[in-house]
């Protein structure tokens, strides 16, 4: 496929460019040596064509041009493969009729026979087959260029791409380029205005507009840039509008020579504060300051010596080493990349001493000055006072300056009195003089305040920081493609401070101005529109401004009548990995916006919804995508124009995994290390297997074996060292792990095994609940000991079984240790390091703890009914460890809820239930349990709430009502029974319902009891699932823990009518030519009477694409239908469904194939069976039928001829051989008819002899007729042009030749006849 060029090319460069391609691919093409004279002139003009077919495309070509180059065109191809082919045909049938003819006729009768019919012949197929030729190309040609052009000349009003900014600093040392880039169809003309007056470009011979584009090009040699300054407005227009730019304010940049002047040394005493002023000249834009030396090295700053923003330097306090000669200023302009120098400035400072001096030789007086500094309060220079106040736009940078002079020098902090400052945008700079928030917003407004303090006081001062805004976008108006007769409107929303003014202008006239049209309306920043009509397109500008700026915005209404069209490519594929999601692109254009539908498969229904979900661009989003999400998508796009569809197709990959990753190793230096990578991948995708080390590549180095799941290492060195990465690519996925290698020097082999075990325990600080117990660690083995366990056994109650106590660090050797009463403790202790537990030290003292009473009760308290007259109290028992002394008993404790005011109470022992009988039905019962033992009772028990044994309900639901909702749900309510009723926990309802019968004759009697439960205090319920057009009973009951209670009397409803079910089969019983029978059978579940049913059929070609639908509406009392006027040999897919007053059921679908057309085609010498093609049959054509007469009436000539020559008694040549022929299969001519001898029956199917049967047709023969390779004893053969070479003589070896390398020429004897 060509690619679309980048520009449209001129016409000369077209022309050269078709011509050149053109002769080199068609001289360079492989052709036949005996076609190479008519293939050459075709392929070229076939090239030359196709080339400037494609390059049409860049040439705006008016539509007045199609007609007569497409004929033009169409002409030239088809003259010159006429030409070819009547050269070709002329040669083959004149040889073959001159070889023909000279059997039967003298040689110069023979040779005017031959040149005049090929002459005939040949010039009437060429000329009907050129004719047909020539219309095809024609319909095509202009087909295309009618398409061409409804592509290249959709109409779309101007639109500015691309422009210069607002303000515009140029350098004068180069040309002016003022750029306005535009497009729309037609491509748009510009124009400029300057100052606000129409811009003549052809006036001024220095000014120069870009072809094809609005950008300005202002030659400025000889002539100075200034004289260019000025408000420049670029329009772009159209015969659908008019779009303008920006006003692009063009100024010079500026950089002026620094007034000459005389600096005087600055003397100044010691510890006082100073400002050397730098004034730089003013230029465009402002010059950066900086203060260097004489050697062009910076100036040391500090908190004591900085630069201010205006660029003076300031010294909070001077001292004697800021003496120096070579202060000097720098102005840097970046625009012409200059810097200006100020003269240098001396700075003498003078100490105390100096002056004492000084003034004791003047007045004879010695110590006249205090001979130290005095030092002295911060006083603010910049800003003066208390306060001040600053305006910042809203995006700018805000830059709060705060300069104070004071002894010592006084420090700056900032603080924000109405908030905080902003993260991330301020910064505080030039040694916390100035703070900077960059990106103002209005929520920086406020009071900011500054002080400065040093040892001898602190000073404030607050600057309050209003923030204004030029006009900033809310809502940027959108350009709006509209059908005739819609809605739309354009929306210009913009904020700032103050609130900006809407201005709307339309094609760059204020709307104001603009010619009335009833169906828009302007309301402040929005323009409505009302059914637009054809031919109001125009482009719009909105301008909001306030005092501080502008904005301007270009947004066209486009008044357009397109059907869809699908923008995305045909035939996609779109591959994503399993369980992400996938995105298919239906990009589309029409007018009115065509509405996107999806479908799947042959899927009817439209996919909508989880998992799918439709974007407003079209695109189908598939959230989380699934195997069984892959197949073909169907995107249609709809308007009220047309529909147009497109085909993708989704596949979706297993995910790329790494089942087994690389593991850390440990090697000592010249080992071998393997890293194992083993991945699972789509078997569908291209696996490529990286490896990485420190996530760099592999070192070129033949030690690394990389095997497609395995790295090896040989070798190991040092430097081996890293981490190791395995990454698994795939062109969807990829999947990666790591592991990490380290490389130890080889050491002598350590043995390490599990530590000895402690001894010596010891018991002390023995007390009723606790004790102490110390031991003496074993021999670590050269491991560590990590932790210490310890044991106890039980020889009161679990004697002999050892059980984990507690557990303490390898540090210790000491544990306290919690007892409980009543147990006879004996302790142990185990060691653990890295290979293990060590044996159990020696068992300890025992040591016995004293009885208790109880600490605790039995936990699991629960109370409940196993008959309706009685309660079952349930506990969990404690142990012996927990009993804390002998004699456990458990007091259990009972009454009843709400009513018994004193406690019920049994004591047990040994068990851990009790039964209390004789209870009323279902009563709520409190109940504990506490425990007993020899030294005393338990804490107060917790006391539960349970119930008594349940019954059954005694009391069925009232007021049983249905609400049939549609055919297959319905809705059944009534009234909760009352709660003493139920006997026992409420679980919920039971609704019993079956389908007593259906309505309809024809459906069998059915019946199914179905349940459904709705738990809980229910009063409704849904019954769904219901079958259409039926009769149902139903009954309710409650129901408890025990069981069900008395059902409802039942009640009945009927459904109303329903889709139908599909029918029950389809199938085609009789295939002809051009027609198809089908039969059916009706629905199982009619769910209603039908009305009807739905035949709904359309063709499938050989690509698998579906053709228009044709669909028939067929009676209820049908059930076949046969299908007329078909195309034969041609594949068609039904869609049958059966309908009631409903609606429509659900689809079958089934497919057939007409039956192939067995066409035939006779002549005198041979009979060929041909598979007709599906395009239109030549032998139904007039021009054919003529031809054929014409090619029979000179037939019969020459057989008269014949006649008459024969009856003179004259001979041929022919005849000779005949005479002398011996073969055996050869048939003589007989002597009374001049025909064909016949062959015997038992050899009239035979193939010919030294032949095959050709793959394009079966050669026949019977009794009247025989071919020329009979007549030549089997030996004959046509040749590549067509011409018959045979010998009439006996077997040869050209015979032989003849019957291995050249079968008979079907073709070419089909063009002989």
């Amino acid at each position: 496929m060509l690619l679309p060029l980048p520009l449209p090319l001129p016409p000369c460069i077209s022309l050269c460019l078709c011509f050149s391609l053109s002769l080199s691919l068609s001289l360079s093409l492989p052709v036949y040596p005996s076609a190479s004279a008519s293939l050459s002139p075709s392929s070229f003009l076939s090239i030359f064509l196709s080339f400037s077919l494609y390059l049409s495309l860049s040439l705006p070509l008016p539509f007045s041009l199609y007609f007569p180059l497409s004929l033009s065109l169409s002409f030239s191809v088809s003259l010159s493969l006429s030409l070819s082919l009547f050269l070709s045909l002329y040669l083959s049938l004149f040889l073959s009729l001159s070889l023909f003819l000279s059997l039967f006729l003298s040689p110069s009768l023979t040779l005017f026979l031959s040149f005049s019919l090929s002459l005939f012949l040949s010039l009437s197929l060429s000329l009907c087959l050129s004719l047909s030729l020539f219309l095809s190309l024609y319909l095509s040609l202009f087909l295309f260029f009618c398409l061409s052009l409804s592509f290249s000349l959709l109409a779309q009003p101007p639109t500015i791409t691309q422009q210069s900014p607002k303000d515009y600093i140029i350098d004068p040392r180069e040309n002016i380029v003022i750029h306005c880039e535009a497009k729309g169809k037609p491509h748009p003309s510009f124009s400029w205005t300057r100052n606000g007056i129409h811009f003549d470009i052809d006036q001024d011979p220095k000014v120069t507009m870009r072809p094809r584009s609005g950008t300005l090009v202002v030659d400025i040699s000889g002539e100075k840039a200034e004289t260019y300054e000025g408000v420049y407005q670029c329009t772009a227009r159209n015969k659908h509008g008019a779009a303008v730019s920006n006003n692009i304010v063009i100024r010079q940049s500026r950089s002026p020579l620094w007034s000459k002047e005389r600096n005087e040394p600055i003397r100044v005493q010691e510890g006082e504060a100073l400002v050397l002023h730098c004034r730089p000249p003013a230029g465009l834009p402002p010059p950066i300051i900086f203060w260097m030396d004489v050697n062009f090295q910076r100036l040391p700053q500090s908190s004591r010596v900085f630069q201010a923003l205006n660029g003076d330097l300031y010294f909070s306090n001077v001292l004697k080493e800021d003496s120096r000669n070579d202060y000097i200023c720098y102005a840097r302009f970046p625009h012409t990349q200059t810097i200006q120098q100020k003269q240098p400035i001396t700075l003498l400072v003078l100490n105390l001493d100096a002056v004492n001096e000084t003034v004791a030789a003047l007045f004879n007086e010695t110590d006249f000055f205090n001979g130290s500094v005095e030092e002295r309060k911060p006083t603010f220079l910049i800003p003066s006072g208390s306060s001040s106040s600053k305006m910042v736009l809203r995006g700018q940078v805000l830059e709060l300056e705060c300069i104070t002079e004071g002894l010592p020098t006084p420090e700056v902090s900032w603080s924000k009195l109405s908030g905080e400052f902003p993260d991330k945008r301020t910064s505080i700079v030039t040694f916390q003089k100035i703070l900077r928030i960059v990106n103002v917003s209005d929520a920086d407004a406020g009071e900011y305040r500054c002080t400065a303090h040093n040892r001898l006081a602190s000073i404030h001062h607050t600057i309050r920081v209003t923030v204004k805004a030029a006009p900033y976008w809310i809502t940027t108006p959108r350009n709006l493609v509209l059908a005739p007769r819609e809605k739309g409107q354009l929306i210009c929303r913009a904020s700032g401070t103050p609130k900006p003014t809407i201005n709307w202008a339309m094609n760059g006239i204020p709307i104001e101005n603009s010619p009335e049209d009833s169906n828009r309306k302007v309301e402040g920043d929005t323009i409505i529109f009302e059914e637009v009509q054809t031919g109001s397109s125009a482009v719009y500008q909105c301008n909001a401004s306030n005092e501080y700026g502008y904005l301007l915005s270009n947004a066209f209404v486009n008044v357009l009548s397109e059907t869809p069209r699908v923008l995305t490519p045909a035939n996609q594929v779109y591959q994503v990995i399993r369980n992400n999601h996938a995105l298919l692109d239906c990009s589309s254009f029409g007018s009115p916006i065509p509405k996107i539908t999806w479908f799947k498969d042959s899927q009817s229904s439209t996919l909508e919804g989880d998992p799918y979900l439709l974007h407003e661009n079209g695109t189908l989003e598939i959230y989380v995508a699934q195997a069984f999400n892959s197949g073909k998508y169907i995107c249609v796009a709809r308007n009220t124009l047309g529909i147009a569809e497109n085909h993708v197709y989704l596949e979706v990959k297993e995910p790329t995994r790494i089942l087994k990753q690389p593991k850390y190793k440990v090697a000592q230096r010249n080992m071998n290390v393997v890293f194992e990578c083993k991945v699972k991948h789509d078997p569908t995708l291209i696996p490529i297997m990286i490896w990485l080390k420190d996530n760099g590549e592999l070192p070129d180095d033949e030690r690394f074996l990389v095997d497609s799941d395995s790295l090896t290492i040989t070798d190991v060195t040092e430097n081996d060292a890293g981490t190791y990465t395995c990454i698994m690519n795939t062109t969807l996925d990829h999947d990666s792990a790591s592991a990490e290698l380290t490389v130890v020097a080889p050491t002598p082999a350590v043995i390490y095994e599990q530590p000895d075990p402690p001894t010596d325990l010891e018991l002390t600080d023995m007390k009723p609940r606790s004790v102490q117990l110390t031991w003496i660690p074993g021999d670590e083995h050269k491991s560590p000991i990590h932790k210490f366990v310890i044991q106890y056994t039980d020889s009161l109650h679990d004697h002999g079984h050892w059980h984990n106590l507690t557990h303490v660090p390898g540090s210790k050797t000491t544990a306290h240790l919690e007892l409980s009463p009543y147990v006879h403790y004996s302790f142990r202790v185990l060691a653990l390091n890295a290979v293990g537990l060590s044996d159990p030290s020696n068992p300890s003292h025992m040591y016995k703890t004293n009885p208790a009473a109880p600490d605790e009760n039995p936990s699991g308290v629960k109370g409940f009914g196993t008959e309706r007259d009685n309660l079952m109290i349930l506990w969990k028992p404690l142990s012996g460890l927990q009993a804390n002394g002998p004699g456990l008993q458990y007091k259990v404790m009972w009454r009843q809820k709400d009513v018994d005011k004193n406690w019920t109470s049994v004591t047990v022992a040994n068990v851990s239930k009790f039964m209390v009988s004789g209870t009323p039905t279902f009563t709520p019962y409190e109940v504990k349990v506490q425990a007993i033992n020899n030294n005393g009772i338990g804490p107060d028990p917790a006391v539960v709430t349970g119930h008594s044994g349940e019954d059954l309900p005694v009391q069925a639901p009232d007021s049983v009502q249905v609400l049939v909702l549609n055919s297959t749900l319905a809705e059944v309510h009534w009234e909760p029974v009352p709660p003493k009723t139920v006997r026992g926990h409420l679980k919920g309802y039971k609704v019993s319902y079956w389908r007593e019968r259906s309505l309809h004759k024809h459906n069998p009697h059915r019946v199914e009891q179905q349940f459904l439960s709705f738990s809980g205090n229910k009063s409704h319920g849904m019954l769904p699932g219901l079958q259409p057009y039926s009769l149902y009973l139903f009954n309710i009951r409650v129901y408890n823990g025990k069981g069900e209670g008395p059902a409802s009397s039942n009640l009945q409803f009927e459904t109303p009518e329903g889709v139908p079910g599909p029918p029950s089969f389809l199938r085609i019983t009789n295939s002809n030519l051009n027609n198809l029978t089908l039969e059916w059978g009706p629905p199982n579940d009619r769910n209603g009477h039908l009305t009807g049913y739905i035949l709904k059929y359309q063709q499938v070609n050989n690509s698998n694409e579906l053709g228009p639908i044709e669909e028939l509406a067929l009676p209820a009392n049908k059930t076949s239908v046969t299908l007329p006027n078909l195309k034969y040999s041609t594949r068609y897919k039904f869609y049958f469904n059966a309908k009631t007053g409903q609606g429509a059921g659900p689809v079958i679908t089934e497919e057939a194939i007409t039956i192939m057309d067995e066409g035939k085609c006779e002549s005198t010498l041979l009979k060929v069976t041909t598979m007709p093609s599906r395009q239109a049959d030549i032998a139904t054509q007039g021009w054919f039928i003529g031809l054929m007469c014409a090619i029979a009436l000179l037939i019969l000539v020459l057989l008269i001829i014949c006649f008459i020559k024969r009856n003179k008694g004259g001979k041929y040549p022919v005849k000779e051989k005949e005479d002398a022929h011996t073969d055996p299969e050869f048939q003589p001519m007989k002597e009374d008819d001049c025909t064909f001898g016949e062959y015997s029956d038992t050899e009239d199917h035979k193939p010919l002899k030294g032949s095959r049967t050709p793959s394009n047709g079966t050669v026949h023969r019977d009794s009247s007729d025989e071919s020329l390779v009979d007549y030549a004893g089997g030996d004959g053969q046509f040749n590549e042009d067509g011409s018959f070479i045979g010998q009439y003589s006996g077997k040869s070896s050209i015979r032989e030749t003849a019957e291995a390398h050249s079968p008979v020429n079907t073709t070419a004897m089909n063009s002989f006849v």
